[in-house]
């Protein structure tokens, strides 16, 4: 027999409570917690002849099994993944809606389909001819691609048993519900139980499911934090709706490195995969335009060239705007605080604009010089050399401190015809630098300034 009750659910870590209140408990939370009914079963007494069916065994003795990876046609995609696909694993893809998560993961439906063993593709809120549709305007014919337009759990796991597919794509986690919860679709408790169900046939049939997820209105999964938990990758696709280019990030993934990132371009033909993102992000860039400098920032383990604009405007209004595109505001703040005490620029009645080009967005440190330097060049309107490429981190004392896999930052600044490059003073022993590129050490922002635009930059106010 079943019984019904009800329990209050927060939304953000999942945690239960018998009566509702403003804050979590265990989060801290406000306004998370939502009312849940659930059906319990009751328990059948525990058997004092109970005895494991898997017994402890020694680590030593324990035989590690060599999986093959399945492999992927798109190679930015099997980069993120770790080199392809591990049966039997559940990979989590998130992003904002219509960002392409749906066309990316029908196209690699489509391509593993052209095995023996087919592939099923479930949709909870499309219908199988708007799939069809879709796959009509990517060119997708592939006849083992099985669709299915189904939300019920219960019917997609008979599905999965009578076919026994090679693949499955489930879009979203948060459309299909299970019968013996009462609660309706995308709640704590059924994407807890959905998820657990697929991912049991998932290692009992070593199938491999992609599952979809919406995202909440901060950019995170949404859902109970135990769903990532439950998985074994976490994809997230991330881009501008405005422009053309997507990026793949994994958060968590057991098969492979979390530091891994793939380029997309979302074509009317799909997503097509960017081999060489720095060669496509720098193709429109101006060389002697005013306040453009180029960092090289480290995507992953892959070395990525974008180009920062900065604009420096007199100010209309009695305290000056900062607005960042690409970069974190606070970074912005800090850097135009070090221009205006170290290096003497006058900012104060500046208006300070400042994007990434392509749509990019940059968190790491070491594009600080780059920036710093697109900002000075259009405070005095002087371009920087077309040749010249900038990594660093500025301190606070306008001291450049060194960043990681430098080597391999230059020899990517090399292959796009870059020729002098500005590092700190500290950085470490370079090793394996590509001929024809001129690294030159500076210890202080000041310094860099007076290289770059050529002429002293100090006592300008």
């Amino acid at each position: 027999m079943a019984k019904t009750r009800v329990q209050y659910v927060c939304q953000s870590c999942g945690a239960s409570a018998l009566r509702w209140s403003g804050q979590c408990k265990a989060c801290g939370e406000w306004n998370t917690l939502v009312e849940t009914v659930v059906e319990t079963r009751q328990e059948r007494a525990a058997s004092r002849s109970w005895s494991p069916i898997n017994p402890p065994q020694p680590l030593s003795e324990i035989q590690a099994d060599q999986f093959q990876r399945i492999p992927v046609a798109l190679g930015e995609l099997a980069r993120v993944l770790g080199g392809g696909i591990v049966p039997g694993s559940v990979v989590l893809v998130g992003g904002d809606p219509g960002i392409g998560k749906s066309t990316l993961l029908l196209q690699m439906s489509a391509q593993l389909a052209q095995s023996d063993k087919p592939v099923l593709y479930v949709s909870g809120e499309e219908s199988v001819q708007q799939i069809k549709m879709r796959a009509d305007r990517l060119g997708l014919q592939q006849p083992g691609l099985y669709v299915v337009s189904e939300v019920s759990l219960d019917q997609i796991l008979a599905h999965i048993e009578q076919l026994q597919p090679s693949l499955v794509v489930v879009d979203s986690i948060q459309a299909i519900s299970s019968e013996e919860l009462a609660s309706s679709a995308g709640s704590v408790s059924q994407v807890k139980v959905c998820a657990t169900a697929l991912l049991r046939i998932a290692k009992a049939h070593n199938i491999p499911i992609f599952l979809i997820g919406h995202v909440t209105k901060t950019g995170a999964i949404a859902g109970p934090r135990v769903l990532e938990h439950i998985v074994d990758a976490v994809l997230y696709l991330e881009g501008d709706r405005f422009h053309t280019y997507r990026l793949l990030r994994s958060v968590k993934n057991r098969f492979g490195s979390t530091h891994e990132v793939g380029v997309f371009e979302m074509t009317e033909q799909g997503m097509n995969e960017v081999t060489n993102p720095s060669e496509v992000f720098l193709a429109e860039r101006m060389p002697n335009a005013a306040g453009s400098a180029i960092a090289v920032t480290m995507e992953g383990t892959r070395p990525l060239l974008v180009e920062i604009q900065a604009l420096a405007s007199t100010t209309s209004f009695g305290l000056p705007r900062r607005t960042a595109n690409g970069v974190d505001i606070n970074r912005l703040l800090l850097l135009v605080a070090v221009l205006s005490k170290r290096a003497g620029l006058r900012l104060f009645d500046q208006d300070v604009f400042v994007n990434v080009v392509g749509g990019l967005r940059i968190s790491e440190p070491a594009a600080d010089l780059a920036l710093a330097l697109a900002i000075a060049s259009s405070v005095q309107n002087i371009p920087l050399p077309s040749d010249l490429v900038a990594i660093g981190e500025v301190g606070l004392s306008g001291e450049l401190r060194t960043v990681s896999h430098l080597s391999r930052r230059l020899n990517e600044a090399v292959k796009l015809g870059f020729h002098r490059c500005l590092v700190p003073g500290t950085r470490p022993r370079i090793d394996q630098v590509a001929a024809g590129m001129d690294v030159i050490a500076v210890r202080s922002l000041p310094d860099a300034l007076d290289i770059a635009l050529g002429r002293k930059t100090s006592g300008t106010r």
